[in-house]
């Protein structure tokens, strides 16, 4: 049995618990890194779940009939599925305060999707399309070089959770960076799933989802801020 999803769950999660920690220290999340580590484990953990029971579903297995295939990674995650559930159930953990708390968790959330993607390398599941580029990879019994398509996908996120954090040490508009980490979360989806081996094939139609959803919010959360911002005050008569 092949139980290398659980080191790609590890690594997801401990790359979130770090930029948690990280951002505490930049005062971004101060006095909140253990709450949001616990939303954190137990959205990846609700997502991962949920994402693989679709895959299994998706693939013709009764998850009823073999349940220990839940923890083999030969099925793959249901992208689409998991990220729903996982964002649900930080929904549900939220409550009252779902934006602040979605904000709290952005740049964790993406740091996750980038130690998930790293994840490949132990499945030794990172390569895509073939290229001739310099900084191909090999499948091991080939010569054909192909594209490290997840490295390309992991890259983006902790890139971006990098800038994502330096941004937010400005104030901005409530809802604005949690509406950023999902536009870039579906945009680095959707960029590099032309290279992967399942060309024509993935959920393009979640991505676009949660692009439209990120941009969408993104809007409301730019037009709220500006409406709740007082008028500068005119020259005294």
């Amino acid at each position: 049995m092949e139980f290398t999803l659980l080191f790609a769950a590890a690594m997801a999660f401990a790359a979130g618990v770090a930029a948690l920690r990280w951002e505490a220290a930049r005062g971004n999340a101060a006095d909140c890194a253990r709450d949001m580590g616990e939303i954190l484990l137990t959205a990846a953990v609700v997502g991962l779940f949920v994402g693989r029971l679709a895959a299994m579903v998706g693939s013709g297995v009764n998850p009823l009939t073999s349940p220990m295939d839940i923890l083999i990674v030969r099925g793959g995650v249901a992208i689409g599925p998991a990220s729903l559930a996982a964002m649900l159930t930080v929904a549900f953990a939220a409550r009252g305060e779902l934006v602040a708390v979605a904000d709290a968790v952005a740049v964790a959330a993406l740091a996750a999707l980038g130690g998930w993607q790293f994840g490949c390398l132990p499945r030794e599941a990172c390569l895509g399309s073939p290229t001739d580029l310099p900084w191909s990879m090999t499948q091991p019994g080939s010569a054909i070089g192909r594209h490290p398509v997840e490295l390309y996908a992991a890259g983006i996120y902790l890139l971006a959770a990098a800038a994502l954090a330096v941004v937010r040490k400005r104030r901005l508009p409530p809802g604005l960076a949690a509406a950023t980490a999902l536009t870039v979360a579906a945009a680095g989806r959707l960029a590099t799933e032309p290279l992967r081996p399942s060309l024509g094939g993935g959920p393009v139609w979640w991505y676009i989802a949660g692009i439209v959803a990120g941009i969408g919010t993104a809007a409301w959360a730019m037009q709220r801020q500006s409406i709740s911002s007082p008028a500068p005050a005119g020259p005294e008569p």
